[in-house]
């Protein structure tokens, strides 16, 4: 449930609050906005709201019966502001991240960031390993990958991003990595999950190829009631019966999780159309339906990519885009 606190609700009253709900069985996490503080009380176990309604400074008391509790916009009117560094996900702002599908060389990636500083782009992406059905294939390069991901973007003041494929890269991450993201297949990866609840870093949550949005949020809701309240969602595309594109982008799931979580929501539209050609239109539609930001993949040599080219974007239509981004943001009242 969700207990709304009074404007002028003084701490001894708020703390009142919250040793009464622990006595009656319940997980309390709070949260405090510019007017309200807000309780959220996790548990199986009923109350009578009229008991709780009648305590001191409580404005009122709302039962929430969805399966997700911390991740409903309830729980958090105004919405929730990541901040990593210099870079801000969420509120009024519009977050791009870029870089390499997976990261070759030091080479490589000097050369992407540079581009990303050129059009003020603070998150530079790279994954070091890669889930490929083919065993022969590049896998990345692993612990070798991170420290050039730390080394390349520490020298330019960006913030890092990757994706973690086991809670056994955990203690590599924490080192390198200021962005973690759950890739689809890991979205119920609940060992995972619950390790990175544990840790203070923000993360990026990816929507499963076959997973409904109230699936997602609940994955989410694992995140935030284990104590990592720095959780971002990412709609990375969805299985149908369409195979043009290697999967669905659902354009419409910003909009919903909106209405539905105060969480932040991104879009990935280079994993979801597998094409080149399909990741401007795609992006302009993301962000013009309210989508806080975009994952782009760019690569210096598409065509002579080690894995992943095809999904890539060339420095050229990167600029491209960013140009075109820089006229969709104020429009959808968003800044970059």
């Amino acid at each position: 449930m969700i207990i709304v606190m009074e404007e002028n609700a003084t701490e001894d009253q708020i703390v009142a609050v919250v040793d009464r709900l622990v006595q009656l069985g319940f997980d309390i996490h709070r949260s405090t906005g510019a007017r309200y503080t807000i309780l959220g009380a996790v548990g199986s176990r009923l109350a009578d709201l009229r008991g709780l309604e009648l305590l001191k400074g409580v404005n009122k008391v709302v039962r929430v019966s969805s399966p997700y509790k911390l991740a409903a916009r309830a729980f958090r009117p105004e919405g929730t502001r990541i901040v990593a560094g210099q870079a801000v996900i969420g509120e009024s702002h519009c977050a791009i991240i870029a870089g390499p599908g997976t990261i070759e060389s030091r080479g490589q990636l000097e050369m992407i960031a540079d581009t990303l500083v050129s059009r003020r782009v603070r998150i530079i992406s790279g994954n070091v390993t890669r889930s490929s059905t083919d065993p022969f294939g590049f896998q990345g390069l692993g612990e070798e990958g991170l420290r050039i991901l730390r080394e390349v973007a520490a020298a330019r003041g960006l913030v890092t991003s990757s994706e973690i494929s086991s809670h056994e890269q955990l203690p590599l991450f924490e080192r390198f990595i200021d962005l973690i993201r759950v890739g689809p297949q890991n979205m119920k990866n609940f060992t995972l999950l619950r390790e990175l609840a544990r840790q203070p870093k923000p993360v990026i949550l990816t929507r499963g190829e076959s997973s409904t949005i109230e699936e997602l949020l609940i994955s989410a809701d694992y995140l935030l009631s284990g104590g990592n309240q720095q959780v971002i969602l990412c709609e990375a595309g969805i299985r149908t019966f369409e195979s043009y594109t290697r999967l669905t982008l659902d354009i419409a799931a910003p909009p919903i999780i909106h209405k539905l979580s105060h969480l932040p929501v991104i879009v990935d539209p280079c994993h979801s159309s597998g094409r080149r050609d399909k990741i401007t239109p795609l992006s302009r539609a993301a962000l013009a339906a309210g989508a806080d930001g975009v994952i782009l993949e760019l690569h210096h040599d598409p065509d002579r990519a080690l894995c992943d080219g095809a999904q890539s974007l060339t420095i050229d239509q990167f600029h491209s885009l960013m140009d075109q981004v820089e006229k969709i943001a104020p429009a959808v009242e968003k800044q970059l």
